[in-house]
């Protein structure tokens, strides 16, 4: 179906401002990503809650990319699965891309190029622009020709959604503010665009947008939020190898250090980063640093953990501190490098060989990432041992809009039981391993402070006083140790978010991204009469509020990103829950969890 068809049926739709849903199709290193956050952006300068998820292959060009949008006043941004505008740009995916406009939907589409018959559904409406002929017309550098179709791709959707004018010259003019030659170019090809759409369709389209008051927020990505952290905590040392997607990470990182960590008097950055030859010498750095007192830290992913473990359970054994941020991507092995997934749960939790057991942190959103980030170096340096903040692909690499990033100035970083000179002076002898406090964390001494407060830091079986053992009731007694910090620490973990609901049938438990799907599944089902309470665990090991919630219900549905239910499995082996308790609700192809599949899941689970 055309407009032209059905411009009477197309003005009876119930018109919807602020809630809608938008794909863009194209093809991987054709420069579409620059036209994509140019919409994104300027949506958030309207001041409408929206998100973004770029779903990308792991090659350099040629195969199928999307970008999605979704858009809520009230806050609800998860991704969808059906959308009512779709931006056809690329002939190999163009079914699958029609397929997925919702009934009454929209297919904007490069009609330089005819569609075929068969692809025209009766109950979507298919608005055709000459996207090629008219850029063509007038830009003649082939490069040029590719790049300026996207924008004028983009500038049509401004016209049918409405976007604000004034939004995007200022984004325009910011860009390109110093080269005013591409500025002029991107303004010509918007303006191709925007006119074109404005002659030949009703515009705006029933959905559209309109400004809201701004609010308190930033639009970010987790990985850079990450880095933020990290910098704000202190942190001064940081070794990785490069691995998709926690790259990006690392690069933030290391601008605001260049920004921000210049020494005054020399110029030189007072910081140290260093790209290691694999992700065993990344970690090896981390903790020879952290073991000098330095707050130190590495980033990676999946298949760098699998090759951290053994330095990792050496860290857990002699007591060094060491924070790792891993942005979980699609596994096993290779996997699918540019797909998420809350697949290293188990794997981070008991990596190593032998008795170990890690403490996590789970970020719901950039904005948690910054914070952890900078809970993740307290709490490494006061229990002594990794610290492992799992993020994901869509939280690290995908635009979120949330809460400001706000800093407090009081803060003090907690290093945890440092012995100086003069402790060590008044000490009859320093026994690296015995003296512990109520949290079974014993006190520890820096390189260089005074020879009284040497020791040998061995991953070999030890005594209270770091001396080499193999006889087994010295052994045992630091593994015991060992395992009574590790449950110490759960009463200084960030506590999980809990909502409840009057007269619910079930809980609810996650981590991470899947809070925002998470949440609009919930709000939909308890007006569909099916009220269920909700926690969002943010930490590893579980506190007694986890517990709590736990014995608060029969049935609790546990909602997570992986095939084998790993974080359901944790809570088998870490709580008192049992086994029958917890149902599993699970997504694991690679994409953001939507709602709808949370949904489906507790309703096929209730039969309902």
């Amino acid at each position: 179906m055309s407009v032209a068809e059905a411009p009477a049926q197309r003005h009876a739709l119930t018109t919807r401002v602020n809630d809608f849903a938008l794909k863009l199709a194209n093809v991987n290193g054709t420069g579409s990503a620059s036209a994509n956050s140019l919409l994104m952006k300027a949506i958030f300068r309207m001041g409408v809650p929206v998100s973004g998820k770029n779903l990308f292959p792991s090659n350099i060009q040629g195969l199928p990319t999307w970008y999605e949008i979704r858009v809520n006043r009230d806050g609800f941004v998860a991704r969808v699965e059906q959308y009512d505008l779709v931006v056809a740009m690329n002939s190999q995916t163009i079914e699958r891309d029609v397929a997925e406009v919702t009934p009454g939907g929209f297919v904007l589409y490069d009609s330089t190029f005819p569609l075929e018959p068969r692809l025209m559904r009766e109950d979507v409406t298919f608005l055709g622009i000459p996207l090629a002929q008219l850029i063509n017309q007038r830009f003649d550098k082939s490069r040029e020709r590719v790049l300026m179709k996207n924008v004028a791709y983009a500038g049509a959707v401004v016209a049918l959604l409405n976007i604000d004018g004034e939004v995007l010259d200022a984004l325009l003019d910011e860009k390109f503010g110093a080269k005013p030659a591409l500025r002029e170019s991107n303004h010509v090809a918007l303006q191709l665009g925007i006119d074109h759409a404005r002659s030949e369709f009703p515009c705006p389209l029933p959905f559209h947008l309109e400004r809201m008051p701004q609010q308190d927020t930033v639009l970010v990505d987790g990985n850079t939020a990450a880095a933020l952290g990290c910098l704000y905590a202190g942190a001064t040392v940081a070794a990785w190898y490069p691995i998709t997607p926690s790259t990006s990470l690392m690069d933030a990182f290391t601008k605001f250090c260049e920004r921000y960590r210049r020494d005054r008097d020399t110029g030189r950055t007072n910081c140290m980063i260093i790209q290691a030859e694999d992700e065993l010498a990344a970690i090896g750095v981390v903790v020879g640093a952290a073991w000098n007192g330095a707050r130190a830290f590495t980033s990676t992913s999946g298949p760098g953990i699998s090759l951290m473990n053994e330095m990792l359970g050496l860290a857990y054994y002699a007591e060094i501190p060491a924070v790792v941020v891993d942005v979980q991507r699609t596994g096993p092995s290779t996997g699918m490098p540019t797909r998420t997934q809350q697949s290293d749960i188990l794997a981070c939790a008991y990596a190593s060989h032998g008795d170990t057991k890690h403490i996590l942190l789970f970020p719901g959103d950039p904005h948690e990432c910054f914070e952890l980030a900078l809970s993740a170096f307290d709490i490494a340096e006061r229990f002594q041992t990794p610290v492992i903040m799992l993020s994901d692909l869509d939280i690290g690499m995908n635009d979120w809009v949330v809460p400001s990033l706000h800093w407090d100035d009081s803060y003090a970083p907690d290093h945890g039981r440092v012995l100086d000179a003069d402790a060590l002076q008044k000490l009859a002898a320093f026994r690296r391993y015995a003296d512990v406090d109520a949290d079974s964390v014993a006190a520890r001494t820096l390189p260089g402070t005074s020879p009284l407060g040497a020791y040998f830091a061995r991953g070999s079986g030890h005594t209270e006083s770091g001396v080499y053992t193999e006889i087994p009731d010295e052994y045992q007694k630091v593994v015991d140790r060992l395992a009574a910090k590790h449950r110490a620490a759960a009463r200084h973990m960030p506590k999980p978010v809990v909502e409840r609901r009057a007269g619910a049938r079930f809980g609810v438990v996650t981590v991470g991204s899947c809070d925002l799907a998470v949440r609009e599944a919930l709000q939909q089902l308890h007006h569909a009469g099916l009220g269920g309470d909700y926690m969002r665990i943010r930490a590893f090991p579980f506190g007694d509020e986890v517990d709590a919630f736990l014995r608060e219900h029969d049935t609790v549905y546990v909602v997570e990103q992986n095939r084998d239910a790993q974080l359901r499995s944790l809570l088998t082996l870490e709580t008192a829950a049992h086994a029958s308790q917890l149902h599993s609700i699970r997504a694991y192809g690679g994409y953001p969890l939507s709602a709808r599949t949370v949904i489906d899941g507790v309703r096929r689970e209730l039969g309902a």
